[in-house]
């Protein structure tokens, strides 16, 4: 039996959500955000599942992660696939979750070091 406790490969992790906040490596985010496996969460700019552009998911194409975990707020709703045109023509996998699931996969694949990057919808 192991004692010593897993050490994520990636550099950040969710350590606690609810409808309306995720916590980032214990900080409390109460808006959308960009978490990507390494490197700082951002603010992104969407309050409204309605709201999301094209510009939206170009600024997570900037970023070039291997995966995308979508979290679309506190049900599955999918995007139209035209706002996320470019991440399909760079061949970047993306999957839609509610945001508790996003937030578990995202970890998951995290402390694997997988190029994962989570679109966290915190709609108020």
């Amino acid at each position: 039996m192991k004692f010593q406790p897993d050490q994520p490969l990636g550099g950040n992790m969710i350590s606690k959500h609810d409808l309306h906040h995720v916590w980032v490596n214990g900080v409390e985010q109460a808006h959308s955000v960009l978490v990507p496996w390494q490197g700082q969460p951002e603010d992104w700019d969407v309050t409204r599942f309605e709201d999301l552009t094209e510009a939206h998911f170009e600024r997570i194409l900037k970023r070039k992660p291997e995966l995308v975990i979508f979290g679309s707020g506190s049900k599955i709703r999918f995007a139209r696939p035209a706002l996320y045109r470019g991440l399909i023509d760079a061949r970047i996998g993306m999957e839609t979750m509610d945001i508790g699931a996003a937030c578990r996969t995202y970890n998951v694949l995290a402390s694997e070091g997988r190029a994962v990057l989570a679109a966290l919808l915190i709609e108020p």
